[in-house]
């Protein structure tokens, strides 16, 4: 009677349905993306599990400046995928970890950037030093706040926005827009690692008179903090921030990830998400979501970076290299 007991107990444990672990993918991004993603990822693994028979997926995080997040990936970190704000900091996936085919930018539309931002000042409230542009910048009485233009795509965007607007404010010429820039940069009262470090400088320590980060960012403070604190101001002419996005083929290959990683990234591109990221005032790609919430964005001169500087090796070997114009310009 016991053997036949313990044969019927095994048998039932065979047919019974073994539980699925849940499984998991990293998606390392950007410092002041936080929110972005605390919104996303639910819809994300609700979608997921009502397509894919109640699997359960989990999207962790992880937050830092885009240069030392590349970093890190290329030092071991498993990402399954990446939502940076600077090609460079994708690319360098492939140049120098082979982590991600050299085409990847092809592999999703708008050269894989679901959505971008651009360049904007936050002031604190009746805008008191009447900031209006970028020349206000270069004033001697006027702080700034923005991140280290060699761990921050952020500060990157920053630092080339001034420059390009130096070249069109002096009709071309070089020598008065790096003196106009080098007045901008000697401004700054910190250089924090990342967007939402210098967020924090200037909200939370009360630092400077002006945070220059993308609009996404100006915007969500004000509606965190109060319209009663800050104010947001839009420049004449800033640079578009792309924000492109990348599976990490060695990572997804040797996890067993692709498959979710790839539908999380195409899920990016869907009105429901572009919704959800347009409400966290950012740039989004959709027809119909950009026409919901054309009220909300003001209308800007925006240029590409690479009409204007070159390809980004160029640019940071120009600007960004040890020892190149950003490091001279602080040195005077």
């Amino acid at each position: 009677m016991k053997h036949l007991f313990l044969a019927a107990l095994a048998a039932a444990t065979l047919a019974a349905p073994a539980l699925r672990a849940e499984r998991e993918i990293l998606n390392t991004s950007i410092d002041v993306s936080r929110e972005l993603f605390a919104a996303l990822n639910p819809v994300f693994a609700k979608n997921w599990a009502a397509a894919h028979d109640g699997e359960k997926i989990v999207v962790n995080q992880s937050h830092q400046g885009s240069s030392k997040q590349a970093r890190a990936i290329l030092d071991g970190l498993p990402a399954d995928v990446v939502t940076f704000n600077q090609v460079s900091d994708v690319q360098v996936l492939h140049d120098e970890g082979k982590l991600i085919p050299a085409d990847w930018q092809s592999r999703l539309p708008d050269q894989s950037s679901p959505y971008y931002s651009f360049t904007s000042f936050l002031v604190r409230e009746g805008n008191p030093k009447g900031i209006k542009d970028w020349d206000d910048l270069a004033r001697p009485d006027v702080k700034l706040v923005f991140p280290n233009p060699k761990t921050s795509g952020n500060a990157r965007y920053t630092y080339l926005a001034a420059w390009a607007y130096g070249l069109k404010k002096f009709n071309g010429d070089e020598a008065k827009t790096r003196e106009f820039v080098g007045k901008i940069v000697n401004n700054v009262v910190v250089f924090d690692t990342g967007g939402r470090g210098a967020t924090t400088s200037f909200v939370e320590r009360g630092l400077g008179d002006v945070l220059i980060t993308f609009e996404s960012e100006t915007l969500g403070i004000r509606k965190q903090y109060g319209d009663d604190k800050y104010d947001v101001v839009t420049p004449s002419y800033s640079i578009a921030g792309l924000f492109p996005v990348s599976v990490v083929d060695a990572v997804v290959e040797k996890r067993g990830t692709r498959n979710i990683a790839e539908a999380y990234l195409k899920f990016l591109y869907t009105d429901e998400a572009q919704d959800i990221i347009a409400k966290n005032f950012y740039r989004v790609r959709s027809p119909a979501v950009v026409a919901k919430y054309a009220a909300q964005f003001p209308d800007i001169e925006l240029f590409d970076a690479n009409e204007v500087f070159g390809t980004w090796d160029e640019i940071k070997k120009t600007h960004f290299a040890n020892g190149a114009i950003f490091d001279q310009l602080l040195k005077r």
